[in-house]
């Protein structure tokens, strides 16, 4: 079968490998759609791991079942988690599925940008979805990274009502827009420094958009009533981001840090006026089970209108181009791969 090989951001290769054979409780999966996530361009993070098949924001038909797959058979349409947790230990019984040491070792194989994927047994078992008849496979493929936004934004209490500024308008960025839209936010501005992300996020429903070169915290005042936002997520890795986090964040407020910078770089928070005031530092990675579920009922319903992000659909042997877009972003938002053109 053929898959796309990642070296690096500026070379992945469309390679051969042998199909993968599936073992009992397994099934095998034929990806129709693959998104590439930010993460994905994070090349710090992956390219330690090269040579390696990328992808985990996949839908797809079920090809195959082994002995002991009773929730599934072939032809049915599905949603993979790749990472899946043991839902037992200290941590998943507290919920806190997402340092779960089983969540940090699952995986399918060999990954989403391939024409064929092998789901493990326990994947099969709590990471298997099938996808509502309203749901495409591209807007399915949205599942995952919805997830994590909506891990993010419950782990940050989000009420209804509250102003919610977004640092950084990529997909992420544009899933909590989205989301915090469709969950009652009373309203949302988002920062970024490309003007097509601005103008994007303007058109998925943002009260207002700022330069992330401006003066972030004196601009939301002056769009918020002369009041810091209730809720801040930063969804870009640049440091100055997290700054500005911490400077337009009210009392009683919360910044949610769902990006993450490069290795070793440090932040100062003031302790002081922090606790005087109340305000909560917190991360999100990832998604539980609940997440996938919430979100795949979010999108069936049309209340996160994702197709609208969509900007580049591309065959399996363009993926490199996909990653090139991703990388220098400019003039793309969603790049979905479609493993069987």
């Amino acid at each position: 079968m053929r898959v796309a090989m990642y070296y690096n951001n500026r070379d992945v290769r469309l390679e051969e490998m042998p199909e993968p054979v599936i073992g009992p409780g397994e099934i095998l999966v034929r990806v129709m759609a693959s998104g590439i996530c930010g993460s994905d361009v994070l090349e710090w993070y992956r390219i330690k791991k090269a040579p390696i098949v990328l992808g985990h924001e996949i839908t797809g038909e079920v090809a195959s079942v082994a002995p002991g797959v009773t929730k599934f058979k072939p032809g049915d349409r599905v949603f993979v988690s790749h990472h899946v947790p043991c839902n037992t230990c200290w941590y998943c019984l507290h919920g806190n599925h997402t340092v779960c040491e089983t969540l940090h070792t699952t995986n399918f194989q060999p990954g989403g940008f391939s024409e064929y994927l092998r789901v493990p047994a326990i994947n099969v078992d709590r990471g298997t979805f099938l996808l509502p008849d309203e749901l495409s496979y591209e807007d399915g493929a949205f599942i995952e990274p919805l997830a994590c936004a909506i891990r993010g934004q419950r782990m940050a209490g989000f009420q209804p009502g509250q102003t919610m500024l977004i640092l950084g308008s990529g997909i992420s960025g544009l899933l909590h827009l989205l989301l915090g839209r469709a969950m009652g936010a009373g309203r949302i501005i988002t920062t970024d420094t490309q003007d097509f992300r601005l103008d994007m996020a303007r058109e998925l429903g943002a009260d207002a958009v700022v330069n992330a070169r401006d003066d972030v915290p004196a601009r939301i005042r002056a769009l918020n009533g002369n009041r810091p936002a209730d809720l801040v997520i930063v969804c870009t890795g640049a440091l100055p981001a997290f700054q500005q986090a911490l400077a337009s964040v009210d009392r009683a407020g919360t910044v949610l840090c769902f990006a993450t910078t490069d290795p070793g770089v440090e932040l100062s928070i003031p302790l002081n006026d922090f606790w005087r005031n109340g305000i909560r530092v917190l991360p999100s990675y990832a998604n539980s089970p609940y997440d996938a579920e919430v979100a795949i009922q979010l999108l069936r319903t049309g209340k996160i209108p994702v197709g609208k992000m969509i900007t580049h659909r591309l065959g399996l042997a363009e993926t490199g181009h996909g990653f090139q877009l991703m990388a220098q972003p400019g003039s793309s938002m969603k790049i979905i791969i479609e493993p069987q053109r």
